[in-house]
């Protein structure tokens, strides 16, 4: 059983044109609203990433970041579009925080309802 067939069914080429063009529309607002990635991608030329293939060619982020960043260093939205917020306990050093708007909490309602459409649960 399929979700969302019409996603689920693209050609290839197609779907890697739309993963593409929504690359090109991320990364610029990433370094535009969150001024760590400005400074982690410093020296990249962020127009030179214009596909998925391209994406070797930026650093990893990671857990460490987030804790550096702590609380809120990494929202590319103000902290008033949050709607949800999840948090580690911190048992290694400060808490990671990631933080989650509505738009963000129903695009995780699809992925989840396509995975446990692909792994066979009906409504």
């Amino acid at each position: 059983m399929m979700y969302q067939a019409e996603i689920e069914t693209l050609p290839l080429d197609q779907l890697r044109d739309l993963q593409n063009k929504r690359l090109r529309t991320l990364l610029p607002r990433m370094l535009a609203q969150v001024p760590f990635y400005r400074e982690h991608w410093a020296g990249i030329d962020i127009g030179s990433i214009k596909t998925v293939d391209d994406l070797p060619k930026l650093p990893f982020t990671k857990k460490d970041h987030l804790r550096q960043e702590y609380p809120f260093g990494l929202f590319a939205v103000p902290t008033d579009q949050i709607a949800r917020i999840h948090a580690s306990s911190g048992t290694t050093g400060k808490p990671t925080v990631v933080g989650y708007t509505k738009a963000d909490l129903a695009l995780f309602d699809t992925v989840v309802a396509r995975s446990l459409a692909a792994a066979g649960a009906r409504p």
